[in-house]
C-alpha cells in the first residue's frame, strides 16, 4: 500500500479539490496546515527563486512538512501544470493515520525518500 492509498481510505468528500493548470496550490513562506496527495494531474514544485524544481505526478504526496513541523512555513511554490485532483490531509487526520496504521508513516517516508533520490539523480545529469 502507498501513502496516497491510506490518505484516500481516510478521506471524506470535502477533502478532494480540483485545481486548474497554472493555479498556485501554495506559495513559499506561507503557513502550511495540510499535505496533499495527487490523485490526477501534474504539479511542479519550485524553490530557491525557481532555480530548483521537481515534478510531482499522480500517485505522489507532497507538502508533508506542514504536518510534522511546528509553525511550518512552505519552503517553495506548488503550481498545477495540468488539471489536477488533490486530496488534502490535515494534521488531525495525519496523526490518526499514523496511530491507526503505523505503516502509513513508513509509506510516507518511503515516498519522500524516493522523491529525494529521483531529484538527486536529476541534479547529477
Amino acid at each position: 500500500m502507498h501513502a496516497l492509498e491510506t490518505m484516500r481510505a481516510l478521506a471524506s468528500t470535502g477533502e478532494v479539490t480540483n485545481v486548474e493548470p497554472g493555479d498556485l496550490i501554495f506559495r513559499s513562506g506561507e503557513a502550511g496546515d495540510c499535505m496533499f496527495g495527487l490523485l490526477e494531474g501534474t504539479v511542479e514544485l519550485t524553490w530557491n527563486g525557481d532555480t530548483g524544481h521537481e515534478t510531482i505526478q499522480a500517485g505522489d504526496v507532497f507538502g508533508a512538512g506542514a504536518l510534522v513541523t511546528h509553525d511550518h512555513r512552505r519552503y517553495g511554490n506548488a503550481r498545477a501544470v495540468t488539471p489536477c485532483k488533490l486530496l488534502l490531509m490535515n494534521r488531525e487526520k495525519f496523526l490518526f493515520a499514523v496511530q491507526e496504521s503505523p505503516m502509513f508513516a513508513i509509506e510516507l517516508l518511503g515516498s519522500i525518500d524516493q522523491r529525494l533520490r529521483d531529484l538527486k539523480d536529476c541534479i547529477r545529469t
